[in-house]
């Protein structure tokens, strides 16, 4: 099994989707850099308010920083270019996330997501993706619901963090 890629998805789904929070998509052609790429093509790229994708970008990967642009603070969202920062909870509000968005897109949804995380290498102390979201994700969650990103029945309030 491979990841799904960007090309096997309807993008107008993905840009409505990340629209909710202000952002955009930036198509770039194949073989081409891609801007705010922090781990370098096929990974997502982000630059302010924009994310940069290929063909072959990593569905995941486009959500991964989608939602490191969701939940970081004004200032750093404001400099935004390529490393998105962020301390170590940050990044496993990041991952849950982009789980819960993952439903927001007809092609993947969380069983794919998990599956395409564990392929690509996310590690997690419990050995898989769903069982860290399943069993491991108290801190993620709090995390999330303290910036009022989710609400307690783990639905994206559509908003960013402050």
């Amino acid at each position: 099994m491979t990841v799904l890629l960007c090309h096997d998805i309807d993008i107008k789904n993905m840009q409505s989707l990340i629209g909710h929070y202000g952002m955009e998509i930036n198509t770039v052609n194949d073989n081409e850099a891609i801007p705010g790429s922090f781990w370098q093509p096929p990974e997502a790229g982000l630059v302010g308010n924009t994310l940069f994708i290929r063909n072959d970008t990593p569905v995941h990967s486009a959500l991964h920083e989608t939602c490191h642009y969701i939940c970081m603070d004004n200032t750093r969202r404001e400099n935004l270019d390529t490393d998105a920062g962020g301390t170590a909870i940050e990044e496993n509000g990041v991952c849950y996330l982009q789980i819960l968005l993952s439903e927001y897109l007809e092609e993947m949804g969380t069983e794919r997501m998990f599956k395409d995380m564990d392929k690509w290498g996310y590690s997690f102390r419990l050995g898989s993706t769903k069982a860290w979201f399943e069993k491991d994700a108290e801190d993620a969650v709090e995390w999330l619901l303290n910036n009022k990103i989710i609400t307690p029945d783990n639905k994206p309030t559509w908003n960013v963090c402050q």
